[in-house]
């Protein structure tokens, strides 16, 4: 008898967890017609996560709009980003009766959005899109922390690609010409036509944060076609687990300065907040944090005792078993506790 044929692994069979989030390559490497900006990049991918359970189904899936704001007060920039949404027709690459083509589709169906402040966004993917997303085998896992670090709407599209790259076993590098390249970063028409603006004001800072940000290290070298320079070679590369032990401690920490440290540079770009000194009381509790992480937690978190959430954190923790990085874990419950503890 023969032996029975494995079934193809596709992305729906991949399953986003608490710090990351599933991605259909399909929907990394898309050429936007109509260009998205980075928060709209952010939203749509949190859509896709909240739906992924039935996103191939024909059903209508519902968000908060507080979890879609993030840190904003304002539910403005939700409605439009939505309306972009609705408008954005993408190119998808598809394999179609065994030959290479190209299918436009739009990005988001119909939707509902109740008005108030913590209203909730009812909303749909189009039959075609579904088709799509259910029929790819290849797929990005990103990194929550990681897409929200991100500054530019270049810097998440190429995060995105390497990470759809990177598990690929006999594959370090790929080109692309530089109209593939534009098209899939989004890069407006009429904007950075030139192969210098390109590289200076897309390519280079959205490589720098890649580098310093993710897991991987990562390459961009032009190639030419006679005197002109025609495309680039990406190349990724998997980092030391030491490496991505600095990536996340990076990541644990206050935006400010980060361009700074990025570069390399030491000087201080912004003042470090007063800290009090630690109480002695707490001294019985557990050894004191780094002291980088106390004004990391007063930056992101003003008008907190940071060492009243320290004895919390102490408190809920000691029945469980100790951290393996008591900063990062620290920085993790205080931003649950400043969500539900609201000033």
């Amino acid at each position: 008898m023969a032996d029975a044929v494995k079934e193809k692994y596709t992305s729906l069979d991949a399953k986003p967890n608490a710090q990351t989030m599933v991605k259909p390559g399909e929907l990394v490497d898309l050429v936007e017609v109509t260009p998205l900006t980075l928060n709209d990049r952010r939203i749509y991918n949190m859509m896709l996560e909240h739906a992924w359970e039935e996103i191939d189904q024909p059903v209508v899936h519902h968000i908060s709009k507080a979890s879609l704001r993030g840190s904003h007060n304002s539910n403005d920039r939700i409605g439009e980003t939505v309306e972009r949404l609705m408008r954005a027709i993408v190119k998808v690459s598809i394999i179609q009766e065994g030959q290479p083509a190209v299918e436009r589709v739009q990005l988001l169906g119909g939707n509902i959005e109740f008005e108030q402040p913590d209203g909730m966004l009812y909303y749909e993917f189009p039959s075609a899109l579904r088709k799509i997303i259910k029929n790819s085998t290849v797929f990005a896992r990103l990194q929550k922390e990681v897409m929200f670090a991100l500054s530019s709407k270049y810097a998440l599209t190429l995060y995105e690609m390497v990470q759809k790259r990177g598990n690929l076993r006999y594959k370090s590098s790929e080109r692309f010409t530089l109209e593939e390249i534009r098209g899939v970063l989004g890069v407006p028409k009429n904007k950075l036509t030139t192969w210098s603006n390109l590289q200076m004001r897309a390519l280079a800072p959205a490589l720098e944060e890649v580098n310093a940000l993710s897991d991987y290290t990562v390459a961009i070298t032009p190639y030419k076609e006679g005197r002109r320079v025609a495309g680039i070679t990406l190349e990724w590369m998997r980092k030391k687990p030491e490496e991505q032990s600095k990536v996340g401690r990076e990541l644990q920490f206050s935006k400010v300065g980060r361009k700074a440290r990025v570069k390399g540079k030491v000087e201080q770009l912004v003042e470090a907040p007063q800290i009090k000194p630690r109480p002695a009381w707490l001294n019985r509790a557990g050894q004191a944090l780094a002291t980088q992480t106390y004004e990391t937690a007063k930056l992101r978190y003003p008008g907190y005792d940071i060492y009243h959430v320290e004895s919390e954190w102490r408190n809920w923790a000691a029945s469980k078993e100790a951290p393996v990085d008591p900063d990062k874990a620290f920085l993790s419950f205080f931003k649950k506790f400043a969500e539900r503890n609201p000033i």
